[in-house]
């Protein structure tokens, strides 16, 4: 069982009208007060501190740690839209470096992967709905395959990226285009960010995956020092 976790509320940006009035940094009442709480946090964290790698495949991989939030304060009534993107921390591309077992900068970034958004399958759904149990990502994929069109998120290998996660009220109103800044909220937990690979780099990593994925455990042995 995780620790006591750290909620994220909405953050306010700040915005201009459509009409191109004054600035406004008012969001929706159905998205400002949703508080996004991230499950697993506490082996998020030890992935973190070893330096989180995930596996990107031409026929795209799922991710490990599976990205898994519960949400808040959402209105029970009105219906949402969860969708998350990709992201990167930088413009670099990295390398690793086995004698010193670390991240070394190799030079620019490479073009960036065509930019995509993965919705959650059971969007649109009310917000009594999200919030009765975790929401989880677990049929998101990652590529490094620039031609898929499995709808899979698309990452170039060594460079690092960060989720993002989006909470968008479904405005019935016809208009709402007009003010759409104003309909919903992302949410980035820093912990979450890693480093796409082909294979992984780290041993640690590999050993943390396999002592801590259920579909892992074919490849654990009785003695924790052969993981």
């Amino acid at each position: 069982m995780d620790g006591p976790q750290l909620s994220q509320t909405c953050e306010l940006s700040l915005s201009y009208s459509a009409d191109g009035g004054s600035p406004s940094n008012s969001k929706a009442p159905q998205v400002s007060g949703v508080k996004v709480q991230l499950e697993m946090h506490a082996l998020w964290q030890q992935f973190d501190q070893l330096g989180t790698e995930m596996i990107v495949t031409k026929a795209g991989r799922r991710m490990f740690p599976t990205f898994q939030v519960r949400i808040s304060g959402m209105d029970p009534v009105a219906e949402y839209v969860l969708l998350m993107d990709f992201i990167p921390v930088d413009d670099r591309r990295y390398r690793y470096a086995f004698h010193s077992s670390s991240w070394l900068v190799a030079g620019r970034a490479d073009v960036a992967a065509p930019s995509r958004m993965h919705f959650h399958p059971d969007s649109p759904a009310r917000g009594a709905q999200w919030m009765k149990q975790t929401v989880s990502f677990d049929t998101l994929k990652l590529t490094n395959n620039l031609l898929d069109d499995n709808g899979h998120m698309i990452l170039n290998s060594m460079h690092r990226y960060q989720p993002r996660f989006h909470v968008v009220y479904v405005d019935p109103d016809p208009n709402s285009h007009l003010n759409a800044y104003r309909n919903f909220c992302s949410f980035s937990f820093p912990e979450t960010r890693f480093m796409a690979v082909t294979a992984y780099q780290n041993h640690r990593i590999t050993q943390l995956k396999i002592a801590s994925n259920p579909f892992a455990k074919g490849f654990r042995t009785t003695d924790p020092q052969d993981w």
